[in-house]
């Protein structure tokens, strides 16, 4: 059976203009919404790991079980890509870090990504992606970066594994396209029993049709323990809350409908995961607190008629 559970980056105020809620209050907000459980996205505000002593640690893991709100994963924003040989042991220094994190709170999921292009947070009111491209193997650089992202993986599922973690590899580029191919072909070049994957349907862009949906998910079905979906994209219309068409995919609608299905076909028992990623913006301004709280709640409405109905 399908869980819902909150993605902290959703109230991390990164991507509106105003507070920040503390782990601790994110449960509270998890509770209030309905959900089951919460992921912990491991970087400021919220819960960089160099921030969190063991004894914020424990008070964590305490207080989320007073709560009844199940602690579902540590989330990296992790880069293994990089030409540059400092910039790869920082990222794995980092991983060491969200690691011990999330064995100290007693989580058994990681998320990473092979590389991610990065935020800049202090250029604005709130932050902004860096550019980065997707292409893979044009060129020579485009395999060397794939085969850096592998190796750093690789290093990161064999400190996991001494811990009982298991390491979800996020479908986001850059490095990995769009869908669900490339991230498929890396869990298998890494070929660690305790990599698998954390598969988005957003991020499957265009390719929305059912048929696309079932062939990825049906690939995938012995790896997928994670799934995000984002807060950005419902609207209320007439009482009702409604899902709008994606401006940065040329005007698609995600396909929630056939993912939960396929989700549900091949049994899936584990976390959807709401965030919140991309600036909250009404009338042409960035919104605060309360837009980017009323925009949680909507989609957190709509994806419970969702699974209900489905």
């Amino acid at each position: 059976m399908i869980k819902l559970g909150l993605f902290s980056v959703a109230y991390s105020s990164l991507w509106y203009a105003g507070k920040a809620l503390s782990i601790k209050e994110q449960i509270l907000k998890a509770k209030e919404l309905g959900f089951q459980g919460l992921s912990i996205e491991c970087k400021r505000p919220v819960a960089f790991p160099l921030d969190l002593d063991k004894k914020v640690r424990k008070e964590i893991k305490e207080f989320a079980k007073s709560q009844g709100i199940e602690l579902v994963a540590c989330e990296s924003m992790s880069n293994f890509a990089s030409e540059v040989m400092e910039q790869r042991e920082n990222n794995l220094a980092m991983m060491h870090d969200i690691l011990e994190l999330a064995n100290d709170l007693e989580v058994k999921k990681v998320k990473i990504f092979a590389a991610w292009a990065g935020v800049i947070n202090d250029i604005g009111e709130v932050a902004e992606y860096v550019p980065h491209t997707i292409s893979r193997f044009l060129n020579y650089e485009d395999m060397k970066r794939w085969n850096r992202a592998r190796e750093g993986i690789k290093e990161v599922c064999r400190w996991a594994k001494d811990l009982g973690i298991t390491v979800a590899l996020q479908n986001h580029p850059p490095v990995i396209r769009w869908g669900y191919e490339d991230a498929l072909q890396m869990v298998k070049e890494v070929n660690m029993d305790n990599l698998k994957l954390c598969l988005d349907v957003p991020l499957f862009q265009q390719k929305q049709s059912d048929e696309y949906i079932h062939e990825a998910v049906e690939a995938c079905r012995d790896l997928i323990v994670m799934s995000h979906y984002g807060a950005w994209n419902f609207e209320e219309e007439n009482g009702e809350v409604v899902q709008k068409p994606e401006d940065w995919i040329g005007g698609v609608l995600i396909n929630y409908r056939t993912s939960i299905k396929e989700l549900n076909r091949i049994n899936y028992n584990e976390y959807l995961l709401q965030e919140q990623c991309s600036p909250v913006i009404r009338n042409h301004k960035y919104g605060g607190f309360e837009e980017n709280d009323r925009k949680n709640k909507l989609a957190t409405k709509y994806m419970k008629k969702l699974i209900a109905e489905v």
